[in-house]
């Protein structure tokens, strides 16, 4: 993909991808512009804002008793662990203070508050390598379809209820707003970790490109990792042969599965690209957003 002319990289994450210390290779691939845009969970955002703040995450074990880690207002995930009142406190600062940045009554996509995300952590990170501040820099978009299941989410939400504001974030404008990326791009190719909704997200903004066009717009590359089965009738574990008889992706298109934790495929994968591309010179897509439309032009990237 990195060796084609104008071409969109997509890549999506789900999982607890910062939890697991996978924050900083994420940051590495968009400052050098490896991904031009980013589908992930509302969680993976919000834990990227708290280690920018200065919050940290632990190493535990699984082997323990989770009433007592409540009694001491400790979240596990897995054998990670969180300090639940210093995750109180970054909500209270996204409801009153990042949320004061946003507009009552209009409609954003889960783009442009992340955008608005990354430029106010910029002003206020104790740690800048941030997924949000890197992408919000590069010009690499963030998409949110499931924004509203995560503590960012809810904690916007507790700016509706309890300080009278009018937020909206409208995701049939992330349907359009992908679609467009898929419309207007010549060729386009996917990288996915994990699956769930960031995986669907991008394969349909071909379909609904389709749609639009009235003729096919499909994905032309696919690399999927994922530790899921197809036989369990899952979408994390979907085949992306399955995917072609929607038209996401091209009869023709290459593409390869890694059944594999992330955890380990990611920083093998970074690694690998670090050395085979020591210096990446691409033309990297542009995106000129006006209102409801789309322009992408590219331009020469060196890093």
């Amino acid at each position: 993909m990195l060796k084609k002319r104008q071409i969109v990289i997509w890549m999506g994450i789900a999982g607890a991808m910062v939890p697991a210390g996978m924050r900083k290779i994420i940051v590495q691939l968009i400052r050098r512009r490896m991904i031009d845009a980013l589908v992930t969970t509302g969680a993976t955002i919000y834990h990227d804002a708290y280690e920018a703040i200065g919050g940290k995450h632990f190493k535990g074990t699984d082997k323990v008793d989770d009433v007592q880690l409540r009694k001491y207002r400790v979240d596990r995930m897995y054998d990670v662990y969180a300090d639940e009142r210093r995750f109180y406190r970054l909500d209270i600062e996204i409801e009153k203070e990042f949320c004061s940045l946003l507009r009552d009554n209009y409609p954003y996509s889960s783009r442009q508050i992340t955008e608005k995300l990354g430029a106010w952590l910029s002003e206020r990170a104790r740690d800048k390598d941030s997924i949000s501040i890197a992408a919000e820099e590069s010009g690499v978009p963030i998409f949110l379809p499931a924004l509203s299941d995560s503590s960012l989410g809810f904690a916007m939400m507790f700016a509706n209820r309890r300080r009278g504001r009018r937020i909206i974030v409208d995701h049939m404008r992330d349907v359009h707003e992908s679609a467009l990326i898929t419309e207007n791009s010549s060729r386009s190719g996917v990288v996915i970790f994990g699956g769930g909704v960031p995986k669907n997200f991008i394969q349909q903004s071909a379909v609904v490109a389709g749609y639009a066009t009235r003729h096919d717009r499909t994905h032309d590359y696919a690399i999927q990792v994922t530790t899921d089965a197809a036989h369990w009738g899952g979408l994390s574990g979907a085949t992306l042969e399955e995917a072609k008889s929607w038209g996401k992706y091209s009869p023709r298109a290459q593409m390869t599965t890694c059944h594999v934790d992330s955890t380990i495929a990611l920083p093998i994968l970074a690694q690998a690209l670090a050395e085979k591309f020591k210096r990446v010179r691409r033309n990297i897509p542009v995106f000129e957003w006006t209102g409801d439309s789309l322009r992408i032009a590219f331009q020469r990237f060196k890093a």
